[in-house]
């Protein structure tokens, strides 16, 4: 595996303190952090730190395809793990969580290829890739 600063360079990113230390902020959990969750994660042990810093380091991460942006609850939650996973979506706090890949695999897996390539006729587009996000609600008690 690549260390953060071959992989920055690979995808021409300037490779500074605080962008190594939030993408491996990132890519140590899995909590699907918002930009200001990951800023609270970070600012302690990293100085100069901003939150436009948070923001534009982001923005920077999903255009090279080094992280994803997930919406959820009007706001964005961001994951570095850009591998075709599913996520559960738990709408009263907004929290994402990764579905077991296996499960997922046989999800996506099952579903028709007829249909989806009629969507993509019909709409007059190619279809690169599909998201699925499943809504989810904690048992009570």
């Amino acid at each position: 595996m690549p260390s953060t600063s071959e992989l920055f360079a690979g995808n021409k990113i300037r490779c500074t303190t605080q962008r190594r230390a939030l993408y491996e902020a990132l890519v140590a959990t899995d909590s699907h952090p918002t930009a200001e969750e990951l800023y609270r994660m970070v600012k302690p042990t990293t100085t100069r730190l901003s939150r436009a810093t948070v923001y534009n380091t982001l923005d920077t991460f999903c255009r090279t395809g080094l992280a994803r942006r997930l919406p959820s609850n009007g706001c964005c939650r961001f994951d570095a793990d850009v591998s075709r996973h599913l996520h559960l979506w738990f709408r009263e706090d907004g929290t994402i969580q990764d579905v077991p890949e296996e499960l997922g695999k046989k999800l996506t897996q099952g579903l028709p290829k007829a249909v989806i390539a009629e969507i993509a006729r019909m709409a007059g587009v190619e279809i690169e890739g599909i998201s699925i996000q499943l809504m989810a609600r904690r048992p009570r008690g």
